[in-house]
């Protein structure tokens, strides 16, 4: 037999007004995971749509010896999607903090973990 989980095992579930009311009051304790951060922001910023693009007409004016101007805009693609990589996780909490269904998703897929604070 499997043991059950204890009952503090799992958060409850914080809507996302008491989520924002409590963040700006120092109430809460946010738990983001990098890893599904990195794609969450991806995803709900659209960065593929907006990156590939400029990469391809980079490669594409390299090609034709522009390379200096094709040069600059594939690392300039390539930089963009680093550094937001690398802020992900501010990235994420910056979207549910302003857009509920952006705090839904990133609650309900493990992206972030809101728990209140016990202030006794």
């Amino acid at each position: 037999m499997s043991p059950s989980p204890s009952p503090q095992a799992f958060a409850d579930y914080v809507s996302h007004e008491d989520f924002q009311a409590g963040m700006a009051a120092g109430r809460m304790r946010v738990i983001i995971n990098p890893k599904l951060a990195r794609r969450f922001v991806s995803q709900r910023l659209l960065l593929m749509v907006f990156l590939l693009p400029l990469i391809g007409v980079g490669v594409v004016l390299a090609l034709a010896g522009k390379l200096w101007l094709g040069g600059g805009m594939v690392a300039l693609g390539v930089i963009i999607n680093r550094a937001l990589m690398y802020q992900a996780g501010k990235i994420a909490l910056h979207l549910a903090l302003r857009d509920p269904n952006a705090y839904d998703a990133a609650t309900q897929n493990g992206v972030m973990e809101v728990r209140p604070l016990d202030v006794a």
